[in-house]
């Protein structure tokens, strides 16, 4: 397995696996609607923003040459924000989100932040289990609309 930088020539695996593990995790959304979101949060244009912005980290992890996973992390001011991690259902349970997790914490640890945040839809028990294995713990709630509802967030939050 290889962790390093995403490229543009990515995009289109990365929105595979984001399509893929949408499908696999989320059972209650319906498949209109999960590809829907792919295709805004996953677009060309909010991809490119993703790769460019400063004090952003976008990493993709490789396994045979074939992307099976990513990590999108952003600073802003002591905080590091987990924006996305997501590892290809057929990969999942091999140390691929946990060698993302760890190289997504070095990248933005270089920016100086005290503490780590990740947002995860409450419904996706293996996320919340991810992140508190990870020693994240729960301090907030909101909600998103995904799909014209409303569905509940959770905030976990990591002091370093």
């Amino acid at each position: 397995m290889e962790i390093r930088p995403a490229t543009h020539d990515d995009r289109e695996r990365i929105r595979t696996v984001a399509r893929d593990t949408w499908h696999d995790t989320y059972d209650e959304l319906d498949a209109e609607t999960i590809d829907e979101t792919i295709d805004e949060w996953y677009g060309d244009e909010a991809l490119e923003t993703a790769l460019s912005k400063a004090g952003t980290a976008f990493l993709v992890a490789e396994v045979d040459g074939e992307v099976v996973g990513f990590a999108h992390g952003v600073v802003t001011a002591e905080e590091g924000d987990v924006l996305r991690l997501s590892v290809h259902p057929s990969h999942q349970k091999a140390g691929i989100g946990t060698a993302l997790y760890e190289r997504l914490r070095e990248d933005l640890r270089d920016f100086n932040m005290k503490r780590m945040r990740a947002i995860d839809l409450a419904s996706n028990e293996g996320g919340r289990e991810f992140y508190e294995t990870h020693g994240f713990e729960p301090t907030d709630e909101d909600d998103v609309e995904i799909g014209g509802q409303q569905r509940r967030e959770v905030v976990y939050t990591l002091e370093l």
